[in-house]
């Protein structure tokens, strides 16, 4: 008995040494994108949403790698048998981040939670007077319509009211662009005239600090000597951002970055014979897919997008950007594995049926069309570029002249979301295992206030009536109806589900992947 508990002795003293020596090494990301900015609600992309996880908390996180929900800065939570009342505890000591603009004089409590889901809800709200804001997932979410109520019930309980059910509501907490601002911090800026501030210095109480960011090089960012969690093993946590992704790889071989943004299929391979190097994989919750604007001529008629969905070879593009075989077409809105997915649809390719349905549309002889190549890598889409010239040689031949256009990541998302495209790539990733969390905030009438993407009645319809079902049987039929409608309506091309390979040098200790394929630096170190 006492050789064991020396045996367990030493090896909590190794571990606590190793832990210890790590505080001296910085752990290097290598980023594929900046970050749209700092403020986790105003932003809906991966490379946003992976900054905002290391420095904000939500209220609840996913339990990696698995899509279980855990408690953060709630310590539980209650909801209501009839799924409109949800009651959060939230934790006691958390402390917000002190830095060289904000000195917190209190710890997190129910107004900080209050204060960050009403600028979310409130156009109204004095905050978004002084720095007026587009929260794009909360909005593409519904939740002004959704949220009836936020009650602060007293400092360490917050209640959400729903106008009706809502079984899925309750993940949304875990989510990155719901992590928590301190109120008090807002305060200050919106008395100082600076609230526009809170998304270039921001003040949350996650595991890690801002320090500095120089757009499209390099994110510093330091441990919080304060964090509930505990002490971080790793100090000193940088982002080096590398759009090229064989640029990623290099660097990673080398040792000068540590994890990496997760690698193309034609990647993976170059590192499999790697000693320094694991190469992390799993089967992820995405799709690819491009979107038609359905408000701009040509593509606002069913008829085209039909055909130039089925003018596509998709098999074609698969040999040529998937070489490994990992990926999977994508047929309906969101991938095989969630429960709801409707087994009976399918994918066509028919060129004559494409130019039929062309001449139906009243275009017998083609037309000229923008088609938009994403600019970043990821793994669904690895080479934007390479997709579109094959997409636009598919569709020359039923008389449909693409030109191929590309932007900055950031002018790209903006400009697509003010609806300059034809047809643009794009994609998604999910993190509950819950069809809704692709079907909400993407194909609902909340995601189309401009008239741009999906808004169709019936099919909004029955995905309100499957986020009011707690009945798993009836919530999958009522899903599958809905994918039903998103097939023969066409407002995407689905292209790929894809394996999400990470590379992680071997001297790394702690680190999992999400679902989703993101990353989370919580706890991780080089030894």
């Amino acid at each position: 008995m006492k050789l064991l508990r020396c045996a367990l002795l030493t090896a909590a003293a190794l571990a606590a040494t190793s832990a210890a020596h790590a505080q001296g090494k910085p752990l290097v990301y290598c980023a594929d994108a900046s970050p749209e900015g700092f403020d986790p609600g105003l932003w809906d992309s991966a490379s946003t949403n992976t900054v905002s996880a290391q420095m904000f908390d939500g209220l609840l996180g996913f339990k990696r790698p698995t899509t279980e929900l855990m408690p953060k800065l709630a310590t539980s939570w209650e909801i209501s048998p009839d799924a409109k009342s949800f009651t959060f505890k939230l934790r006691e000591g958390v402390k917000f981040h002190s830095t060289p603009w904000f000195k917190p004089t209190r710890d997190f409590n129910a107004d900080d939670v209050v204060f960050t889901f009403q600028r979310f809800i409130d156009a109204n709200h004095p905050f978004n007077k002084a720095f007026p804001a587009n929260f794009i997932y909360p909005q593409n979410l519904g939740l002004p319509k959704l949220i009836e109520g936020i009650d602060k019930i007293d400092d360490r309980t917050v209640r959400f009211r729903l106008r009706q059910p809502n079984v899925t509501f309750v993940a949304n907490f875990a989510f990155a662009w719901a992590g928590i601002h301190s109120a008090e911090y807002a305060a200050q800026l919106l008395k100082a005239g600076k609230a526009s501030q809170i998304n270039v210095q921001p003040v949350g109480a996650g595991p890690f600090m801002f320090k500095s960011y120089a757009k499209d090089d390099v994110l510093r960012m330091t441990a919080n000597p304060d964090y509930w969690g505990g002490k971080q093993p790793t100090q000193n946590l940088v982002f080096s951002i590398s759009r090229e992704p064989n640029v990623r790889v290099q660097k990673i071989a080398a040792g000068e970055c540590h994890v990496a943004a997760a690698l193309r299929d034609v990647d993976v391979a170059s590192l499999a014979g790697n000693a320094n190097v694991n190469v992390e994989k799993i089967q992820a919750l995405n799709i690819s897919y491009l979107s038609f604007n359905l408000k701009k001529p040509p593509t606002d008629k069913r008829e085209v997008r039909e055909a130039l969905d089925i003018a596509i070879d998709r098999n074609a593009i698969f040999k040529a950007l998937f070489p490994r075989g990992d990926a999977m077409q994508a047929v309906s809105a969101f991938p095989p594995a969630i429960p709801g997915y409707n087994k009976k649809l399918k994918n066509e390719f028919d060129p004559a049926k494409a130019k039929a349905l062309l001449a139906k549309a009243g275009f017998p002889n083609g037309f000229e069309i923008d088609l938009w190549a994403l600019p970043v890598t990821r793994p669904t889409n690895p080479n934007g570029q390479l997709m579109a010239q094959l997409i636009q040689q598919d569709w020359a031949r039923i008389g449909v002249k693409a030109s191929i256009k590309t932007y900055e990541w950031g002018e790209y998302l903006k400009r697509a979301n003010n609806g300059e495209h034809n047809v643009y790539m794009s994609g998604w990733s999910g993190e509950t295992g819950d069809a809704d969390d692709f079907l909400t905030p993407n194909l609902s009438c909340a995601a189309n206030k401009s008239g741009i993407k999906f808004c169709n009645a019936e099919f909004e319809k029955l995905i309100d009536e499957a986020r009011a079902t707690p009945d798993p049987k009836k919530r999958i039929a009522l899903y599958e109806r809905a994918q039903e409608i998103f097939k023969h309506e066409r407002p995407w091309i689905t292209m790929a589900h894809s394996t999400v390979y990470v590379p992680v040098r071997k001297d790394v200790v702690g680190f999992k992947m999400a679902p989703n394929g993101s990353v989370d630096f919580e706890g991780v170190y080089r030894k």
